[in-house]
């Protein structure tokens, strides 16, 4: 049974499942502009815009709060979407971290976990990735994801906007 919503950890980082009075601690790390600067909606350090995002988050029922293993600080949130079995694919997206995670092992370390568990169980795995997200498209890159195509995308309760679509083959897969 394909669990969309698992405790999963390593040695840098732990994804728990994301719960209502996670928003506070959450809050705090996307309440900086510099977190969105090259994310399509640029305003969700908001507290307004990012309570829709979190809303998104907790009705989607796959959402995690990231948090640094080590010291237990939140540093961000990712989740999975859009399953369809029916394809063998998932999507995993929505990904933010504080700044001073980034460039570092925290990202990769929170896609290895992802990825490890979704290949259990599906074949494919992709992202959607603001245009202009020029840090978020090379670090997928690294792990081995292939651009395909772009398309406009509706974040919940968003505008469209423009996202490059990155797919990972479980076969293909570096981890």
């Amino acid at each position: 049974m394909f669990i969309l919503q698992p405790i999963l950890q390593n040695e840098t980082v732990i994804l728990q499942p994301l719960k209502e009075n996670d928003f506070e601690a959450l809050y705090k790390v996307a309440s900086d502009p510099l977190v969105w600067e090259q994310h399509p909606n640029k305003n969700r350090y908001q507290r307004e815009i990012f309570g829709n995002f979190f809303k998104g988050a907790m009705e989607s029922g796959r959402a995690f709060l990231a948090k640094d293993a080590k010291t237990g600080e939140v540093i961000g949130s990712s989740r999975f979407y859009d399953y369809h079995e029916e394809k063998n694919e998932i999507l995993i997206g929505y990904t933010f971290l504080g700044r001073k995670f980034w460039g570092g092992t925290y990202n990769p370390a929170m896609k290895q976990l992802m990825l490890a568990h979704t290949f259990q169980f599906v074949d494919a795995v992709l992202f959607h990735i603001g245009a202009q997200n020029i840090r978020s498209q090379t670090a997928i890159e690294k792990l081995g994801a292939k651009k395909t195509g772009e398309e406009l995308v509706a974040y919940y309760g968003e505008q469209n906007n423009l996202n490059c679509i990155y797919r990972i083959e479980k076969k293909d897969w570096i981890n």
